[in-house]
């Protein structure tokens, strides 16, 4: 189904999917097939569209060769994928707006820095510029053709009419490398280092200055990692994650108290990467409950990475809340 957007101006309603994490090879994209048959609008994919693994031997279905890094491969790994007729289903269904997350190219990757520590920045960015280039040339984006495929700029706005307006960010491309990954966080000095972010600082004044003037009546943050902090361990612990905002607590901040001033209470983050579902009351300081949620996040949960997944109980969730009162 063609559809256009609403012009200018007009609130018109708007109803949207959105979802995340699709392994081939860790199960069957049933709910792409269940997508296919909803009465939306749009659906907005967040990231890990593709996984650049090799197949384990107990795999469901088996990823066609190693581990991607050249071009061809990438190639080859997108053309598989297409394959999946639920896959097609949902994007004949309706328009998709796409940005990309780690499994685009390399798990966890940050900037010029891989998984593999042995990697150089020089083959990263060998290998960036051909996942780049792949991702460009088989999803449906108007984003301009890079003159080095290694610096494809993707972040972009999409209005639905005056209704909202999609944000369309990438937090791998510039983000400063994970740190403190295995140390105590009471003793992690860069966690608290100013300059380091997810956005890179274009990307963010680009942001916070478009959230100030733009006059949709929502604000709707396409991004990959979850924004809200989570405290893991129990009591006075705190046990977070490094690859999500968390481990970039200063920008974080930085990011929501701009939200607060520019455009409260009419943002909202959608997130995908950890194959969960959750929603959490964002602030613009974590550290006092009390003060008042400027925005909400809601994280889907994976269409098949990591499999059927499993429930919390209500006893583990009221664990987590305890420690974590925006959950």
């Amino acid at each position: 189904r063609f559809r256009t957007t609403p012009a200018d101006g007009i609130k018109s309603p708007l109803a949207f999917a959105f979802a995340s994490c699709q392994r081939w090879d860790q199960g069957y994209f049933t709910a792409l097939g269940h997508l296919a048959q909803e009465e939306i609008d749009l659906a907005v994919h967040l990231g890990d569209y593709i996984y650049e693994y090799a197949s384990p031997p107990n795999a469901i279905r088996s990823h066609q060769g190693l581990e991607i890094r050249t071009l061809d491969d990438y190639r080859r790994r997108y053309a598989q994928y297409k394959t999946d007729a639920d896959l097609q289903a949902a994007h004949l269904r309706c328009p998709w707006l796409v940005t990309w997350d780690d499994h685009e190219v390399d798990n966890d990757y940050s900037n010029l820095i891989g998984e593999n520590v042995m990697e150089s920045a020089e083959q990263m960015r060998t290998r960036r510029a051909a996942a780049y280039q792949a991702w460009w040339e088989h999803q449906p984006v108007r984003v301009p053709r890079a003159q080095s495929w290694a610096d494809l700029s993707i972040t972009r706005t999409i209005n639905w009419g005056a209704m909202a307006r999609f944000w369309m960010l990438d937090t791998r491309q510039f983000r400063d490398d994970q740190v403190c990954e295995e140390e105590p966080l009471e003793g992690c000095a860069p966690l608290t280092d100013a300059k380091r972010g997810l956005l890179g600082a274009t990307q963010e004044t680009w942001l916070v200055n478009g959230l100030g003037a733009s006059r949709s009546h929502w604000q709707v943050l396409a991004n990959q990692v979850m924004m809200a902090p989570y405290d893991s361990a129990p009591g006075e612990e705190v046990r977070t994650s490094m690859d999500q905002w968390s481990g970039y607590p200063v920008a974080r901040d930085r990011l929501l108290n701009e939200v607060a001033k520019r455009a409260p209470n009419r943002t909202v983050t959608i997130t995908g990467d950890i194959h969960t579902n959750w929603v959490n009351e964002l602030h613009d300081d974590f550290s006092r409950p009390d003060k008042p949620t400027i925005g909400a996040e809601f994280v889907c949960t994976s269409i098949s990475s990591g499999g059927d997944g499993g429930d919390v109980t209500a006893e583990r969730m009221s664990a987590m809340q305890s420690d974590n009162p925006h959950l």
